[in-house]
């Protein structure tokens, strides 16, 4: 359970699928009834008890193994609880989202064969990971809460609340959760986990060290595999394409089936000009794990090299994809409403939108896609606000850097297009095979600044260098996601407050050293 939040580097945070075999294992009780398997189940089983990610072999034979337990003996609550947190596993390695509802229903059978009230935790972990896996990040919350009421000690209820806090965009409570378990547990798998944590902040060398040191200490090679990705995933962040190859192709080493690690040679290789290596990684990777955010990636990737009838499959794909897991209770509304703002109907991405703020889905990528939606819609004074709120809270994302500089730039705002734009070709300036590029134009038609500095240096002019206005932005915001869609039609008012999303405005607080203190217990307040 302490494996970490799976991301990509373009649009990260959409698969959500948190690996919570660990969790569910260790969660009290577990042993008396769910009996210990042998061979490769029981790797499975050691690796979960240790946090780990368990090898795609061990991992189906744990499978069967519970299959065959809950056959003879259906009133074993444990081995029905292990049973439904290994699909959920098994489907975030595969992408097969048919085993969502199994899932489902071995964790309900545990919780009825031995109900919350009786101390199972086990299966409330379950259903809480299950719930941020298919993006329901309230249904997530308040399975995590009620199992954090039956056990605070358990260290597998806080990465369910972190995982749905940040779902939520309530980053406090998901410090205050990971604060927590980092006083209960520790190893290569927190490592990782905080290392993201760091990220968001945008403490990009304090994630870097802690990443290396988890995969410094990882026991086994899909965990040595699974930190080695997270490296690579973060060096690509920080433009470092060379570097994120080595990571990615380490990790292939470790694990030649992790295909995480694929797509992140993949989105390498194309930032270095290796294209045709980088179509052939993309191929494979949608053939064994056909996921709606890799299959945009490589539609753009296809389309930035002027193959347009190979984007258009790859865009076919997204939507059929999206559509297949929403079959199995998957919100993919956020992919799907990025590849409408850029490829389809950008009125249709921001009534996708408006549905998951509603929901209370107001982390940084969703705020950022907002934002994005509204400018490709016409609506560049709405979309400000949310790209306020995106580049706001920490995260150094070239992505977002880009989107707010465009947004400005329609609204006159040469100064701060210049500077957010440049600010994204220099964090990573190959981003995006069709945006970066775009960037670039974009930067050389606004030119260098005139002569003499700005007109106002407190920001009042066009040309306005402050930074902290952010805290502004998220009651803009609030009024923006229920103002309609591009055509007018009314949406309804948000139902919780932005307060939650909303970053801290004012100076820089000092950061904490990653062995002296925890990233909950200082502001996030930009990057370094």
């Amino acid at each position: 359970m302490r494996r970490e939040t799976l991301k990509n580097a373009a649009v990260s945070t959409l698969v959500g699928a948190t690996l919570v075999t660990g969790a569910v294992l260790l969660a009290p009780g577990w042993g008396e009834e769910g009996g210990a398997p042998a061979g490769p189940a029981a790797r499975a089983l050691a690796a979960a008890g240790a946090g780990a990610p368990a090898a795609p072999a061990d991992l189906k034979a744990l499978i069967s193994d519970r299959e065959d337990r809950v056959r003879a003996r259906p009133e074993d609550a444990g081995a029905w609880a292990v049973l439904g947190a290994a699909y959920v596993e098994r489907a975030a390695q595969t992408g097969d989202f048919a085993l969502y509802p199994k899932a489902d229903r071995a964790l309900r059978r545990s919780l009825e064969v031995r109900p919350a009230a009786k101390g199972n935790v086990a299966a409330l972990v379950g259903l809480g990971s299950l719930a941020n896996a298919r993006h329901d990040w309230a249904a997530g919350r308040t399975w995590g809460e009620k199992a954090r009421e039956l056990d605070r000690k358990s260290w597998a209820v806080y990465p369910v609340l972190v995982d749905a806090n940040n779902g939520l965009g309530d980053h406090g409570a998901a410090g205050k959760a990971m604060d927590t378990l980092q006083e209960l547990a520790s190893g290569p798998q927190v490592k990782g986990r905080e290392a993201l944590v760091y990220r968001d902040k945008g403490w990009r060398e304090d994630a870097a060290a802690l990443a290396y040191d988890a995969a410094l200490t990882s026991s086994t090679r899909a965990e040595k595999a699974a930190a080695l990705s997270r490296q690579g995933e973060l060096a690509w962040e920080r433009g470092e394409a060379a570097e994120a190859l080595e990571h990615h192709e380490a990790a292939l080493e470790e694990d030649p089936e992790a295909r995480r690690a694929l797509a992140g040679r993949a989105r390498a290789l194309a930032a270095l000009g290796r294209t045709g290596e980088a179509q052939r990684d993309w191929r494979t990777v949608l053939e064994e794990l056909p996921l709606a955010e890799y299959a945009l990636e490589a539609g753009e990737l296809d389309d930035a090299l002027g193959l347009d009838g190979d984007a258009g499959t790859r865009y076919a794909q997204v939507r059929t994809l999206v559509a297949g897991a929403r079959q199995h209770g998957v919100d993919g509304d956020l992919v799907l409403a990025r590849y409408e703002a850029d490829h389809g109907d950008p009125a249709a991405a921001v009534r996708l939108l408006q549905g998951e703020w509603r929901q209370g889905h107001r982390s940084a990528h969703v705020a950022d896609a907002m934002g994005w939606a509204l400018y490709r819609a016409g609506r560049a004074e709405d979309a400000l606000p949310f790209a306020k709120l995106a580049t706001g809270q920490g995260l150094r994302s070239a992505l977002f850097s880009y989107h707010r500089g465009e947004i400005e730039r329609k609204l006159g705002s040469y100064g701060p297009a210049r500077r957010h734009i440049g600010e994204a070709l220099r964090t990573n300036p190959d981003f995006s095979p069709l945006l970066a590029p775009a960037a670039r134009e974009a930067l050389e038609d606004l030119g260098e600044p005139a002569a003499g500095g700005p007109s106002d240096l407190w920001g009042d002019g066009p040309d306005e260098i402050t930074r902290g206005d952010e805290g502004e932005a998220a009651e803009a915001a609030e009024e923006g996601a229920g103002a309609g869609d591009a055509s007018g039609a009314p949406a309804a008012s948000a139902s919780a407050s932005a307060g939650a999303a909303s970053p801290s405005a004012g100076a820089p607080a000092s950061r904490p050293r990653p062995e002296s203190a925890s990233p909950s217990q200082t502001s996030s307040t930009g990057p370094r």
